[in-house]
């Protein structure tokens, strides 16, 4: 069954209220980015799935590209997609990640698993809390990237993914900032992520 969108449409922010929560952040410039990425966990917590619950493997949350010139909303998903505990931090045994809120200064237009065009981890760890019998915090390069979900299902292992009837706007739209503000860099140049918890 394919997974539906949010009967509202795309998430509703103005610049300037997003403008607002990235004032909040402590040690981040807006002005020091002229192109970032914004996504809010839960955004549809009380309106999609389990009431006040933000829910995985269903396109809740939201992401947002920002720019001097630009702000455009997304239906997306930055969970992932199904619970698995684990321990520790070998890969046979770690339980499943969700990217922590905060600001990450790791992205880079790439090819995800060598595919399509997306937004991945390239520059720098991140933190993660992986599913456990009692959650616990991992830190690394875990390939959590920013890519294309399916309609099945969000196709999330930890990654942040966008509804797939809206990623060819997402990903051309980031490209076509990328290069208008880092010219011959544009696939060079780190994009931060903001990922806020509401």
């Amino acid at each position: 069954m394919a997974l539906s969108l949010p009967a509202t449409g795309k998430p509703r922010l103005t610049s300037e209220q997003l403008a607002k929560k990235l004032s909040t952040l402590p040690s981040f410039s807006v002005s020091g980015h002229p192109l970032i990425i914004a996504g809010v966990r839960g955004y549809y917590k009380n309106s999609m799935g389990a009431p006040g619950v933000n829910d995985r493997g269903i396109y809740d949350d939201a992401l947002f590209v920002y720019t001097p010139s630009v702000m455009a909303a997304f239906n997306g998903n930055t969970d992932p997609s199904v619970y698995k505990k684990g321990q520790g931090t070998a890969e046979q045994t770690r339980g499943m990640a969700s990217l922590n809120p905060g600001v990450w200064n790791v992205y880079q237009l790439a090819l995800h698993r060598g595919k399509y065009l997306a937004l991945c981890q390239k520059f720098g760890p991140v933190q993660v809390t992986r599913d456990g019998n009692t959650d616990y915090i991992d830190q690394g390069y875990f390939g959590i990237n920013i890519h294309k979900g399916g309609r099945n299902s969000t196709s999330s292992l930890g990654c942040q993914t966008i509804h797939p009837d809206q990623w060819e706007a997402f990903i051309t739209l980031v490209t076509d900032q990328a290069k208008r503000y880092f010219g011959v860099k544009w696939n060079k140049t780190c994009i931060p992520y903001v990922l806020f918890a509401d």
